[in-house]
């Protein structure tokens, strides 16, 4: 049996055994990276090593680290009340600031990791506070980044318009943008009707508060107001959730940490520093500050999202080096027909970039396509949009960058359940946004 064949029944038994049993599956990728890279691939153990997602690790841990320090000192509810604000305190619009604050940080060149690191943790956190289904928010932040992330001085704008460029292939830049704009925005309006979107219609932030204080009033009872609102931060922080209420000052600590979080953006966004180095250095300064109080932010960091991400990752790699995605790829390309060559690619490229980079993995797909593009059978511009959507939108699955930064962010949940409805949506993006993208940008230049 070849490399690639055993390669792929072993990531099938990987997610049947996760599925089935309560194990964590980065352990079960470790092993499979381990015995297919070794005893299949020909590896030896330092190759695999060389697999490990190393840049990502740090990422999550730098990230979850420095926000578990903003949660505890009450930073992360000050950024929620000033969100708060900005919408004057009606909750449904605040998934959508969201959406278009990262599709902002994109559009102008920020790396898609870094604006969903950065915004993430602060849509999270409002999500837990003013009980906003954490998916729907996380959601929105991810299709967000992905929106605005082929404009023509993006990383994936210029990724994608360099290869058509170097292939003589017809282009359109702004088409490329656009499409990807509109398809994740229209993925956004349908996440906001079907997870809770429409019951916040009409909600003010401080409305439970208020409920809950007429319901209680004469019981003496007021311990249950500020119920699902508290967080990590102090108790003399408690803001209930009523911005006409909350008089709480700013204090020093806090401003420290704004200003760190502002030098995150900075170097991340501004100075392409790497996010990971760039966060856990913040993180640390402000431990220092305050060592006693932020002792138990290491334990906050999410340690089983961090060896699923990495064990995960590091068997994608084995797969790689086994040669399956180019022989999935091969087979396809065979097939002749340009508009089936043409849906199959998009599923290659959304099905591997759900694990891997998003990047690599659209400048494949788009090669791959090159020989009947150049044949002026099918619209050039149409399947390029189409490889572009359907290799990008699923990073909402866990095991990319920014999926795996949603649910590392996420507070007060079931995170294994959490982890389960992210991998039970992202299967259905994989399964229906390249038939979609296909539908819209492809059979038309077909016909």
């Amino acid at each position: 049996m070849s490399p690639e064949i055993i390669s792929i029944l072993a990531l099938v038994a990987i997610f049947a055994i996760a599925t089935a049993l309560p194990i964590n599956m980065g352990a079960l990728a470790f092993v499979a990276a381990f015995l297919v890279g070794t005893l299949a691939v020909g590896l030896s153990t330092d190759d695999i090593i060389a697999g490990f997602p190393g840049g990502l690790v740090l990422t999550l841990i730098g990230v979850t680290y420095l926000f578990a320090i903003a949660q505890n000192n009450g930073t992360v509810d000050l950024l929620v009340r000033g969100a708060v604000k900005l919408v004057a305190g009606r909750v449904a619009f605040i998934p959508w600031v969201m959406f278009a604050v990262t599709a902002v940080l994109t559009a102008i060149g920020a790396l898609s990791p870094a604006a969903v690191a950065i915004i993430a943790p602060i849509a999270l956190g409002f999500a837990a506070k003013h009980r906003i289904n954490p998916l729907l928010m996380g959601m929105m932040v991810v299709h967000g980044a992905q929106g605005g992330g082929f404009s023509p001085i993006s990383v994936y704008g210029v990724t994608v318009n360099g290869i058509v460029d170097d292939n003589d292939l017809p282009g359109s830049p702004l088409t490329i943008f656009l499409a990807s704009l509109l398809f994740n925005l229209a993925i956004a309006v349908v996440l906001f009707l079907v997870f809770g979107g429409r019951q916040l219609m009409g909600r003010r932030v401080g409305d439970e508060v208020e409920a809950e204080e007429r319901a209680l009033a004469g019981t003496g009872d007021r311990s249950s107001v500020v119920r699902g609102h508290g967080t990590a931060a102090s108790a003399d922080t408690d803001t209930r959730t009523d911005t006409r209420t909350v008089r709480a000052g700013v204090t020093a600590e806090q401003v420290l940490t704004l200003v760190g979080l502002v030098t995150l953006a900075v170097l991340a966004l501004a100075f392409d520093l790497d996010i990971g180095f760039v966060s856990i250095t913040i993180a640390t300064v402000l431990a220092l500050f305050s060592a006693a109080r932020h002792k138990g932010a290491v334990m906050q960091i999410s340690w089983s999202t961090v060896l699923l991400i990495a064990g995960v990752l590091t068997f994608v790699f084995v797969l790689q080096e086994a040669g399956t995605i180019s022989y999935v790829g091969e087979g396809v390309t065979a097939l002749g027909s340009p508009l089936l060559v043409a849906l199959l690619l998009a599923y290659i490229g959304a099905v591997v970039s759900a694990f891997a980079s998003s990047t690599a993995i659209i400048g494949v797909a788009i090669s791959l396509a090159v020989p009947f593009l150049l044949a002026g059978e099918i619209g050039a511009v149409g399947v390029v949009a189409a490889l572009a959507v359907a290799s990008t939108i699923v990073d909402v699955s866990p095991f990319s960058t920014n999926g795996a930064l949603v649910l590392a962010n996420a507070q007060d949940i079931d995170r294994d359940r959490f982890y389960k409805q992210m991998l039970g949506y992202s299967g259905v993006v994989v399964a229906v946004g390249p038939l979609v993208a296909w539908l819209v940008f492809v059979v038309p230049g077909w016909m």
